[in-house]
């Protein structure tokens, strides 16, 4: 019997090297374009391996937001994003990207200096115990203690950050360990299994939908590509077959797309509200029936329900409820399979389907404009906007009330239109709308952001002019942390506490890191404002940045 074992390091001819640099060239050869760096003396002989590198080095203002890069670089594309951090302080700063990768199950590598081998246990300076602080937020937690197996632990690190359910892995390098000089390694790219429709899976998954009249697809996660997005939405077209989208992750099915019924998750608008339970069949597809897409563990948890589930993780943590049926595959391998089934479509489908579509496009519906006198609405810029957007136009955004106008109004047409947190992580907005346009520099790339939300990664902006990026930013100043008191007035109604703010100009702001500033207080100038920002970043190509101050209480559903 043949036995497979892991590809082995070859040498490569006369190549002597440091392990600092042999960590570069291994991710530069394994099609690592960027890493977002906070620099610091820790990891010293890495930042000089990145200096003749194909790698792009891109200096960010905080860890934070260098995390958040990284793991929005992870939602984008095949690889992992990367992100380089120095220890103590540095690795505390990047943390809440971590949170957020593990969350929304993001492939990311997070490379944080340490202290020389021989201070350990000594409480040297910013000395910290990195497999205690991260082991329970990380895939795996990697230490290069041998440097002539940097080559083989960045493979490692790559491979683990991509397979089964993805997310991220933290590796240390000890300071004194990437000086070391050995000779050059090369470790090949370890193949990540996909899954796929085994033919039980077929015939269960035929047999479910021969039984259901109110089939609904539900996608989520980032593990897709364009080519699986367009199979899928032609195969449930052609079908008649209904898909909502998991809260944040919407562009997998279009927006304007007559199968797509909207989006599900906390602060669902009520097309979608019932939706779990009206319907007697689920796929969910790169995700799997949590506490956000249930309403708390509410919504569909009773055993007699029908629940196919497609992830490759097989342990299918998050879940809840019934689960008939488990498919092990990931959304490309899975839809690969899906479009050959022979799958006789039912009558009663297409009016289900059109029903739920019907409540979506009307939700949808952009509002008439106003421009009245009076304070600033987001409705009225969201009219402004979505008819000058671009069809394969980004947005990115954190956590916050004024998400919800992007969920209801924001035309999420292809793959990647979306960047978010499904963990609910604040301060996100922006650092996505830099690796969004480092990776898409042709693309429209709007990041609409909360007052309170910007003010915790908006330093990111000079990261953006640093590097000619032109993103549109919208901040949504209410003068409160708006989520928070709405569960104030909920629970302690009248009693406002901790949740109000007075807040800098957001336009000034922007014109100090570099770009344009808009502030608009009255509702007829919103128009003129979008107008206006777009035009700036088209003629000068420099990020535009709308300050709307608005007034309190006014929500987007």
């Amino acid at each position: 019997m043949d036995t497979l074992t892991a590809p082995k390091t070859e040498p490569i001819p006369t190549l002597v090297e440091t392990a600092g640099h042999a960590i570069v060239r291994t991710l530069e050869e394994h099609g690592i374009r960027r890493a977002y760096v906070v620099p610091g003396e820790s990891y010293l002989d890495v930042l000089d391996g990145l200096y003749e590198s194909t790698i792009d080095t891109i200096v960010c203002r905080h860890e934070g937001g260098a995390a958040y890069m990284a793991e929005a670089e992870g939602k984008i594309g095949r690889l992992p994003g990367v992100a380089m951090v120095t220890r103590g302080p540095g690795a505390a700063n990047a943390h809440v990207g971590l949170h957020t990768a593990w969350q929304d199950s993001t492939p990311m590598i997070l490379f944080v200096g340490l202290i020389p081998t021989a201070h350990r246990g000594r409480e040297a300076f910013q000395e910290f115990d990195i497999q205690s602080w991260f082991d329970s937020g990380a895939k795996a937690v990697f230490v290069l203690d041998s440097p002539d197996r940097a080559a083989e632990l960045v493979a490692e690190a790559i491979f683990t950050a991509r397979s089964g359910r993805p997310g991220p892995v933290v590796v240390g390098l000890p300071e004194d360990v990437l000086t070391e000089r050995i000779p050059g390694l090369r470790h090949p790219e370890l193949p990540v299994a996909g899954g796929g429709l085994t033919r039980r899976d077929g015939v269960a998954l035929a047999g479910a939908l021969a039984r259901a009249q109110r089939p609904l697809f539900v996608t989520g996660g980032s593990d897709w590509d364009d080519e699986t997005t367009q199979k899928l939405t032609a195969w449930l077209e052609r079908h008649r077959i209904a898909a909502a989208a998991e809260w944040r992750t919407e562009g997998v099915v279009p927006f304007d797309s007559p199968s797509y019924v909207g989006p599900i998750g906390y602060g669902r608008p009520k097309p979608t509200v019932d939706i779990l339970d009206e319907a007697d069949l689920l796929v969910y597809v790169g995700t799997v029936p949590g506490d956000v897409l249930t309403s708390g563990f509410h919504a569909r948890q009773g055993w007699s329900t029908e629940n196919v589930l497609v992830s490759i993780d097989t342990r299918l943590r998050g879940r809840s409820g019934a689960v008939t049926h488990h498919i092990v595959a990931r959304p490309g391998h899975f839809v690969r399979d899906l479009v050959e089934l022979d799958i006789q479509t039912r009558p009663e489908w297409a009016g289900w389907t059109a029903r739920l579509r019907g409540q979506q496009v009307a939700f949808s519906a952009l509002p008439s404009g106003g421009g009245a006198n009076g304070p600033a609405r987001m409705d009225t810029l969201m009219a402004a906007l979505v008819p000058r957007l671009e069809r394969d136009a980004i947005v990115t955004f954190g956590a916050g009330e004024h998400t919800n106008w992007a969920h209801r109004y924001f035309p999420a047409a292809t793959f990647t239109s979306m960047l978010s947190a499904g963990n609910g992580s604040m301060g996100y907005s922006v650092p996505a709308a830099v690796a969004a346009s480092l990776n898409f520099p042709d693309r429209q790339v709007v990041c609409i952001a909360g007052d309170g939300e910007f003010l915790m990664n908006g330093q990111e902006l000079a990261t953006a002019a640093q590097y000619g990026l032109s993103p549109l930013v919208i901040v949504m100043d209410n003068q409160e942390y708006g989520t928070i008191r709405t569960h104030q007035e909920r629970h302690y109604p009248g009693r406002v506490s901790g949740t109000q703010l007075k807040n800098p100009d957001f336009a000034a702001l922007a014109e100090a890191y570099g770009g344009r500033g808009f502030r608009v207080e009255d509702d007829a100038q919103v128009a003129s404002a979008v107008r206006s920002a777009l035009d700036v970043i088209a003629v000068t190509g420099r990020f535009a940045l709308i300050h709307l101050l608005v007034e309190q209480r006014r929500q987007a559903y």
